[in-house]
């Protein structure tokens, strides 16, 4: 195998500014470019061996970022919240010339993927013990997305509370007290990657509401939502509440197709995601259910496909491409652990009204 040391004795220079025309040839005459490259072109040398300068240098320019929630890489492309997130993390990268590995979120792949991964830090969206403890163990750095971190642990999070609160209380304010949830059903590291989980209902009435297979970010959009509900006296316990897929619309369409049988009398229903809130739109669609006359949805994004729906989604707006890339550009920078939480707004469409009652008697 041709080596750069034997290029170097070929144009009659040092290792050193034969390393240099490869890596920094600003550095180097035009001269003794056009003189090591013409050396290197005659014995086949096609430029450094990547995984040496690995070694030497001990970084390669590239960040690995596992998913929300325990699915294989395919979500990059099948789901838009990934999508937008990951375009934040990417538009990062290429403005810093750095590479992006998306590491599998299931079980065994994911923590192979932390063990063996060449990258130089990880931006991860689950605190399982597993990823963090072979961060660590690797010395990389890494950010937590969408959960707080202790005080050595860099986070990057949108203000969940708020928006719940925000949902909620647009509904409310439109005089809505019939209102229903539906919250997302996550998958564990034990889970199939291929079956969608059947949705859950917890009825109104029940004990205290407490979600099967949530998130933190899930306790606290069910608590902003509480929140706004407690203002006009309504408890979070009496609204019934769903638990379903979001990575897909037809997995959202089976949690709302629960809902409806379950509580046909709703007037609102308040989604955790836009793809719920979608699948919940679809499902009204099929069963003749006019959107807003008869009901009234609010989602949770502001993905590209709620302005595109039909009614336009009412939905809370997370700044998901920011939050890509400030994860991404905290991890680049380093420093001391940074906490970082982005605000949230409301963008009201053609999706909700006031209940038909009151569309009536006024």
């Amino acid at each position: 195998m041709v080596k750069l040391v034997d290029v170097a004795r070929v144009a009659g220079v040092s290792r050193g500014t034969a390393s240099n025309v490869f890596t920094h040839p600003e550095l180097v005459s035009e001269a003794l470019r056009e003189r090591v490259l013409a050396a290197a072109a005659e014995l086949g040398y096609g430029g450094p061996n990547p995984s040496g300068r690995l070694l030497r240098l001990g970084k390669v320019n590239a960040i690995g970022v596992t998913p929300p929630g325990s699915y294989g890489v395919s979500v990059a492309f099948t789901n838009s919240y990934f999508r937008e997130f990951l375009g934040g993390v990417g538009a990062e990268c290429d403005e810093r010339g750095a590479s992006l590995t998306v590491i599998s979120g299931i079980g065994p792949d994911k923590t192979w993927g932390i063990k063996n991964a060449l990258v130089d830090g990880f931006i991860l969206h689950q605190r399982e013990d597993a990823a963090l403890i072979e961060a660590r163990r690797r010395r990389l750095p890494f950010v937590v997305v969408d959960l707080e971190g202790d005080a050595e642990t860099s986070f990057v999070r949108i203000d969940d509370r708020a928006g719940g609160r925000l949902a909620a209380g647009h509904l409310i304010d439109l005089g809505h007290r019939r209102l229903a949830i539906l919250s997302v059903l996550r998958r564990d590291s034990t889970d199939a990657p291929a079956p969608s989980l059947e949705p859950v209902f917890h009825g109104p009435n029940e004990a205290r509401h407490s979600l099967l297979r949530g998130f933190s970010i899930d306790d606290d959009r069910l608590a902003g939502y509480a929140d706004a509900l407690a203002k006009v006296g309504l408890s979070i316990d009496d609204i019934p509440i769903v638990e379903c897929g979001a990575d897909l619309v037809a997995n959202a369409t089976k949690g709302a197709r629960l809902l409806f049988d379950k509580a046909p009398g709703v007037t609102a229903i308040l989604a955790m995601t836009d793809v719920q809130a979608l699948g919940v739109l679809e499902e009204a669609q099929r069963r003749g259910i006019a959107v807003p006359n008869d009901l009234s949805i609010v989602g949770f994004d502001d993905i590209p496909e709620a302005q595109l729906s039909t009614p336009a989604l009412t939905t809370v707006v997370h700044p998901i491409v920011e939050k890509g890339r400030t994860a991404a550009r905290v991890l680049f920078e380093g420093g001391p652990p940074r906490h970082v939480t982005l605000p949230v707004t409301l963008a009201v469409r053609s999706s909700t009204a006031a209940p038909r009652e009151r569309n009536m008697a006024g």
